[in-house]
């Protein structure tokens, strides 16, 4: 056999092992490919359905998800759900696993959004050993969310906001105060990887935070919502409920109403959100019934900035009203007999937002829900999550006398007057959601929307004699 046929032969079975192997390689990327999970896009809710909201001291100062729940609440009145806050004070993931059975699974979540990280980074410059620790028990925190069968909405760490801590008495490192925010932007970013690794939910807490507090410092360089650096004040709180669920895309408008004339010069309405009747042209104006199916998303007053700094009302609660072919003059909008606002034909004809006004008997009626909800929050929700705090210091002792032997008579009396005061901690929290229940009944007393009467009228311009 001649030297060049054993060389193309060799070429030729070269070949065919390079296209297997190159043919395998596809294969095995097109498999891999097909177990990939797509992250989480949006909430799938039903009646009787139930999300915890697991974290430290920023969930458990019930703001954020108290804002989360008035969203709730108003957009979907007709669907209870059940929420539980699981947020206590210096928890950091390992808490979060001590208490996981009776503060998490015994609640049977369909969703569990995970706020921690704050304090699991020691308020400290970025430190390996650290940082695996919070890997591992967060690793640890996510199977056992995803082994009782639901589903983990990891969430970044919020903003560490340095000037804040600048100018408080408290002294700090100061390469912590500097390089605390960027660690917390560390451990948001592997979340982020995680969830889109493994299909779970993200929420970016800290961008939102940290932008608006760039911007607004563009006018004001003392202007912080974090005012200890640490906990966001309640401005800051509504800004993280927006980053939820703006992230979770929920629904985002409550109503839009077309009011023109049709090719027979007859009024006709188009509508969303709810349902319009009785729509009536008169020499004046026109008038039309309202029977909406939501309400418009408020804040209590102290919340409202946050509202404001992320537009909140037009971007997730719109309720929007246009009305077209209407002389050229000012129109006074009433709704049930109370003027709520005078507008110009052209301002009807481009379109008008009615959820922040809170003249409107639907601002009044949600800000009702929103107080109620505060009331909630405020007394039953956080006297529960006040003796979880109780358990996290017990929790705390006992691994460290267990682990490390440090069976000292102190160590032991303490744990011993732990076990004593939360002999009452069951009691304390069925007691708790009783008159939290009692609470969110009467919430979903007012939270239901009634027909409203829209009347507008031209208003007749007077002028003032000379």
């Amino acid at each position: 056999m001649s030297y060049s046929l054993i060389r193309k032969k060799l070429i030729c079975v070269l070949a065919m092992v390079l296209l297997s192997q190159t043919l395998n390689f596809v294969q095995a990327q097109e498999a891999q490919q097909q177990k990939h999970k797509a992250p989480l896009a949006k909430l799938d809710l039903k009646s009787g359905d139930s999300i915890v909201f697991l974290g430290d001291s920023i969930t458990h100062q019930c703001l954020y998800t108290q804002y989360v729940e008035d969203y709730f609440y108003t957009r979907f009145p007709e669907m209870r759900l059940k929420f539980h806050n699981s947020g206590v004070g210096g928890a950091k993931a390992w808490d979060a696993l001590a208490r996981f059975d009776r503060d998490v699974a015994a609640y049977k979540p369909k969703y569990v959004t995970v706020l921690l990280g704050m304090n699991d980074g020691q308020y400290q410059p970025f430190n390996d050993m650290i940082f695996e620790t919070y890997y591992k028990d967060m690793k640890e925190l996510i199977s056992k969310i995803e082994a009782i069968g639901a589903q983990p909405i990891l969430m970044t760490p919020t903003m560490f906001d340095a000037r804040a801590a600048r100018l408080t008495k408290r002294k700090r490192n100061p390469a912590a105060i500097e390089l605390y925010n960027s660690v917390l932007a560390y451990y948001g970013t592997w979340l982020r990887e995680v969830a889109a690794e493994s299909g779970f939910g993200f929420v970016d807490m800290y961008s939102p935070l940290n932008n608006i507090t760039l911007a607004a410092r563009q006018k004001d360089p003392t202007f912080t919502i974090i005012k200890d650096a640490v906990h966001p004040d309640p401005p800051g709180q509504v800004v993280m409920a927006y980053a939820l669920l703006s992230d979770m895309n929920v629904q985002r408008q409550v109503s839009r109403i077309n009011i023109s004339k049709n090719a027979k010069g007859n009024l006709a309405a188009t509508a969303k959100g709810g349902t319009l009747s009785d729509l009536k042209q008169t020499d004046v104006g026109v008038s039309f019934t309202w029977l909406s199916k939501s309400l418009p998303w408020v804040v209590p007053a102290e919340a409202e900035q946050g509202a404001k700094l992320t537009k909140l009302g037009h971007r997730m609660s719109q309720e929007s009203l246009s009305i077209h072919d209407l002389p050229a003059g000012r129109y006074e909008l009433s709704i049930d007999g109370e003027p709520v606002g005078q507008y110009t034909n052209i301002a009807l004809a481009r379109h008008i937002e009615l959820q922040s006004n809170a003249k409107t008997p639907q601002y009044q009626q949600a800000m009702q829900v929103a107080l109620l909800n505060k009331e909630r929050n405020e007394g039953p929700v956080k006297n529960k999550r006040n003796s979880w705090r109780a358990f996290q210091r017990y929790a705390r002792l006992k691994r460290i006398v267990e682990e490390s032997g440090q069976k000292n008579e102190q160590n032991l009396a303490k744990l011993k007057a732990y076990e004593t005061q939360l002999k009452d901690h069951e009691k304390t929290i069925k007691e708790s959601e009783a008159a939290d229940l009692a609470l969110e009944d009467k919430i979903f007393k007012v939270n239901q929307p009634v027909a409203r009467k829209y009347v507008l009228k031209k208003v007749v311009v007077t002028r003032k004699k000379k």
